[in-house]
């Protein structure tokens, strides 16, 4: 089912009343409100396959190659998954995400899903430039609570994947108890793996509510600037623009083939 008006408004009944505070550094900022990601993906016409009764929710994308899964009652640390199909010479690819990964920084993963940039930028560019320390092996944030983990071939796989992980601080060598992790296999699109860490790495703090969860107790929370209503607008601008994108996506689907300017439709003449 696409999304509703209902389903808008009642998101913008929880945000119009909810004062937001800016939370940073964004790895801290807890999980935030899932629907950044599921009203995105539907907006971009992928639909509910779950059970409606379910606290599971199961989202597959119109062509069926994709399909996300939610499950806030998961026994494993890994409350998002998200899987593509191979499609003929395109390989397959598995994607997870950790409780408190932020809903904000995951959505800029499926966003960037339904609609492609037009250029695959480097994932390390837009990481180093936001103040993380560039190291052998990855990249590790200011307060070095979170790791960016690019790792190497191995007997098992032709191509490194992307470890993410957010953690108590530790005690000399040993890394304190993990906060969240995200893991993008080594099939992952690149511009899928730069939308993550772009967003993930941004200096800009995210939007939580006085009372909200965060990751953890040292995040830093500042009464914010912005209005309720402009958390609301802003959510309701991005979904007018994945329809609109995917409205266009689909047109170009249906599009008749067009004839070359120099093929000839002439017919050929009358014997005499």
């Amino acid at each position: 089912m696409p999304l509703s008006e209902r389903q808008l408004a009642a998101f913008a009944d929880k945000h119009a009343v909810q004062i937001p505070y800016d939370t940073s550094p964004r790895h801290l900022a807890g999980p935030g409100d899932a629907r950044h990601v599921t009203h995105g993906l539907a907006a971009a016409g992928w639909n509910a396959v779950s059970d409606p009764l379910s606290a599971e929710i199961i989202l597959a994308s119109p062509d069926l190659r994709h399909r996300l899964q939610f499950d806030p009652q998961s026994r494993t640390s890994a409350w998002w998954r998200l899987r593509a199909e191979p499609v003929g010479t395109e390989p397959g690819w598995y994607a997870e995400f950790g409780e408190l990964v932020p809903a904000e920084v995951l959505a800029a993963f499926t966003d960037t899903l339904t609609a492609p940039p037009p250029q695959q930028p480097d994932p390390w560019q837009q990481v180093t430039s936001a103040g993380w320390h560039h190291e052998p092996d990855g990249a590790r944030s200011p307060d070095s609570m979170c790791h960016i983990e690019l790792r190497p071939l191995s007997e098992f796989h032709d191509r490194s994947s992307w470890h993410i992980e957010t953690r108590e601080p530790g005690h000399g060598e040993f890394s304190g108890p993990r906060i969240w992790h995200a893991y993008l296999d080594e099939h992952t699109p690149a511009h899928l793996v730069s939308a993550f860490l772009t967003a993930l790495t941004d200096r800009s703090p995210l939007q939580r509510g006085m009372f909200e969860r965060t990751g953890h107790y040292s995040a830093v929370q500042e009464p914010s600037p912005l209005h309720p209503q402009l958390v609301v607008d802003a959510h309701a601008t991005r979904i007018k623009h994945l329809r609109a994108h995917a409205r266009s996506a689909r047109r170009q689907q249906t599009k008749p083939a067009t004839i070359p300017a120099h093929a000839s439709t002439a017919q050929p003449a009358a014997r005499r």
